[in-house]
């Protein structure tokens, strides 16, 4: 196990000072600590979790039907490939290999495969439990230290740090840099005067694992319905069974209705609205239905201060770009701290924090929009309307280089070359 990085205290105050304290012990807040800590830079580091880890050895874990899943882009995959993890999370992955792109009731669909892309695959799906027992594993070897749980009672902004009161400590800390990453309408945000906007969709999103009769062969599905999107994620097998992750969309007054209905019953419903490009469906899990809204923070920098991950975006699930925008900005942001803190400048300014966001903000418009405007475009009843986004469909079906630059984009490579498979 590596040797904890020394931390000071500060001579004018006597307080425990951290190079960067992480407000959010989830993905995306343990993914920027190691990150960190697998730089030469010696980095100071301090994680709090309002909730207490499960250090459960995830090799002797019981599996479960139910585990909750993410889908990880091809960028993903490239981020925690030079963390050194994806060694660790590629056996429990079910590669995306084509995406099958429908309107329900229209002719218009698209398809891409990982072949055309020159990738080995355009996605991954993994259960949350294996990224987070990996990430764990991971952390607990690092030089980062942990507190949990514990709580940010209050946060003072000091000249050229941050002090931080916890709930179960008398004692303060302080930070030159305080990352925020404790999810969306972040309390910790919030008492920086930092809030959300939030637009509602004014739907639910039901997810549920799905076991089906044939095999998924590594597609993934996104169908667009009249009442929203719905997406089938293909899963590593269980007991020797296909399986799925659903992720459906739905007005509240028909998510109530499936939410209460039999397993048959919503079996059918299900059957009904996807079809059966995945042959019959024949068990469905436990569900979860939430309600949907894009969420953006009123400040993402200040000086001293970065919100990061839900905290700063959280997105409608279509096509799955959260966690993967996310993790790119985990990955600039590192990258950011690590090139000044190298060159003597001050990591924790306005300026190098301005820099890290103005690298990021193409991405994130770009992926904010999309992520925004695809379902409402479906939405859409008029007969124009369909016609024309059915045109596009077909029109990317035939042409390679509208194939192309959709993939790029659901890749996370938008603007990058994305590279061959290893």
């Amino acid at each position: 196990m590596s040797q904890k990085a020394v931390t000071g205290i500060d001579k004018n105050t006597g307080v425990k000072h951290y190079d960067l304290v992480i407000v959010g012990g989830g993905m995306v807040g343990i993914s920027l600590a190691l990150l960190l800590a697998q730089q030469q830079s010696d980095w100071t580091v301090l994680l709090l979790e309002a909730q207490a880890y499960d250090h459960s050895d995830k090799h002797n874990s019981h599996p479960s039907f139910d585990s909750r899943s993410t889908a990880l882009s091809w960028s993903s995959r490239k981020i925690f490939q030079g963390a050194g993890l994806w060694s660790e999370l590629e056996p429990h992955a079910s590669a995306i290999k084509k995406i099958h792109v429908s309107d329900r009731g229209h002719m218009g669909l698209t398809r891409i495969s990982a072949d055309e892309a020159g990738v080995e695959a355009l996605g991954y799906v993994i259960e949350n439990r294996w990224i987070g027992a990996v990430l764990l594993d991971r952390l607990a070897a690092s030089t980062v230290e942990m507190m949990a749980p514990e709580r940010v009672a209050k946060i003072v902004p000091l000249k050229s740090a941050v002090r931080i009161h916890l709930e179960n400590s008398d004692e303060p800390i302080q930070a030159s840099l305080l990352v925020i990453a404790d999810g969306a309408n972040s309390q910790t945000a919030q008492k920086l005067g930092i809030y959300s906007d939030k637009q509602p969709y004014g739907q639910q999103g039901i997810i549920a694992n799905i076991a089906l009769q044939d095999a998924h062969d590594g597609v993934a599905y996104e169908r667009f319905t009249d009442q929203g999107p719905m997406a089938m994620l293909p899963l590593p097998d269980f007991d020797g069974s296909p399986r799925c992750a659903l992720v459906w969309t739905q007005p509240p007054e028909r998510s109530a209705e499936l939410m209460a209905a039999t397993d048959k019953d919503f079996l059918k419903a299900l059957q009904e609205s996807f079809g059966y490009r995945m042959g019959m469906v024949k068990k469905v899990g436990e569900r979860v239905a939430y309600p949907l809204a894009l969420t953006t923070a009123s400040e993402q920098v200040r000086r001293n201060i970065v919100v990061l991950g839900n905290a700063a975006h959280s997105l409608h699930p279509v096509a799955g770009q959260g966690f993967n925008l996310s993790l790119r900005d985990v990955a600039t942001l590192a990258d950011v701290l690590g090139k000044a803190k190298s060159t003597g400048t001050d990591f924790s300014s306005l300026e190098t924090l301005e820099g890290y966001q103005q690298k990021q903000l193409a991405d994130q418009q770009n992926t904010l929009m999309f992520s925004d405007n695809l379902p409402k475009l479906f939405a859409q009843p008029s007969s124009v309307v369909a016609l024309g986004r059915n045109s596009g469909l077909v029109m990317m079906d035939l042409l390679p280089s509208l194939r192309s630059r959709f993939a790029k984009f659901g890749m996370g490579m938008a603007n990058k070359e994305a590279g061959h498979g290893q």
